[in-house]
């Protein structure tokens, strides 16, 4: 059960274009949002949508697979591990993240330009 410690698992759109970055030493990182939608009734029986956005990063092949073959729209499933962290932005404030980094994804349903919601 050790895998089950820091595990996050999703399905979802793409959020946007991944931004890729190429490092000197040619290894690569993507950046890109999942959005998960979840739908239910509330109490007065309407039908309620919510959106979650979650914040994804890939390494080495797995970028360069990202940069090939996703694009905003583009359903995928994840596995990966949550990562916190903080910087101090331009004006010395700090800031804080939580991104998904990710141990695998895989492709589902079919490559086309639906827009994640």
């Amino acid at each position: 059960m050790n895998n089950l410690r820091n595990s996050v698992r999703l399905f979802g759109k793409v959020g946007m274009d991944p931004e890729v970055v190429t490092f000197e030493n040619g290894k690569k990182k993507a950046k890109l949002s999942l959005a998960t939608t979840e739908t239910y009734k509330n109490q007065q029986g309407e039908k309620v949508r919510e959106t979650q956005w979650h914040n994804l990063v890939a390494w080495g092949a797995q970028a360069a697979t990202i940069e090939k073959f996703v694009e905003k729209g583009r359903e995928i499933a994840i596995e990966g591990k949550l990562v916190h962290r903080n910087y101090e932005d331009k004006t010395g404030k700090k800031c804080f993240i939580t991104e998904i980094v990710l141990n695998e994804f895989i492709f589902t349903g079919s490559p086309n330009k639906e827009k994640a919601q």
